[in-house]
């Protein structure tokens, strides 16, 4: 499996916390961060994807949800671990420190973690065949077109999943602080907690979809997210 997606965000978040501030460069600043964002976030599509397949194949058609299910849990706990830094940070730190200085921590932390990621990866067996490496159309867009209805079936559960989750884990904690007027550390840690939750449920979820119809589980899931947008 190829480490370049990794190497990638590990690069971008390492110019995040090393980057010069607005006093110093002036509107440079905002302009690099921006294209740093771009290095870190851009390679994590590929990551996902990629990750999500290899999980599904090494776990075998029985349970092939549980498995699945920790792609999420994976992903949550990254963030959950980023949210737990930032509340020892807001703990130990002033606000004017975490200000001037703090907020460059969970990146170089994030970075740190890219690189145990990737020597884990290198631990890892390749699942596809010979066959299947040596075929013409492998990794081609002719053959994702080949199987154009699971192609949209996907993207939709994508496009849906991933803006209700973002939303959730990303935008929540700016709006508590912002429109509801409630505190940063308040704010954290309730995101904190739903996160957590969110974490705990994935492998419950995953189980019993591999008991039960899958298009049935998806369908209630999808469900039960709208439900809760609406209440959020």
């Amino acid at each position: 499996m190829k480490a370049g997606g990794l190497m990638t965000m590990c690069f971008g978040s390492l110019l995040i916390a090393c980057l010069r501030t607005h006093q110093s460069v002036g509107e440079w600043a905002p302009a690099l961060l921006l294209l740093a964002r771009l290095i870190q976030e851009l390679p994590v599509g590929g990551e996902y994807g990629t990750a999500a397949t290899y999980m599904s194949e090494v776990a075998g058609q029985e349970r092939r949800g549980f498995f699945s299910s920790f792609q999420y849990v994976t992903l949550s706990g990254g963030q959950l671990l980023a949210s737990g830094v930032v509340m020892v940070l807001q703990q130990v730190l002033t606000p004017a420190d975490l200000k001037a200085w703090g907020w460059r921590i969970p990146f170089a932390v994030g970075a740190v973690a890219s690189l145990v990621a990737l020597g884990l990866r290198r631990t890892l067996a390749e699942t596809a065949k010979v066959e299947t490496l040596m075929h013409r159309k492998t990794g081609s867009l002719r053959a994702l077109l080949d199987h154009k209805r699971g192609l949209l079936i996907t993207l939709a559960f994508t496009i849906g999943g991933s803006l209700y989750f973002y939303t959730t884990t990303t935008y929540m904690q700016k709006y508590l602080v912002n429109s509801v007027g409630l505190d940063p550390k308040t704010a954290t840690n309730l995101t904190t907690d739903a996160l957590l939750v969110f974490v705990l449920a994935q492998p419950l979820l995953g189980t019993l979809s591999d008991r039960s119809a899958a298009g049935a589980t998806c369908s209630s899931s999808a469900a039960a997210s709208f439900c809760a947008s609406c209440q959020s």
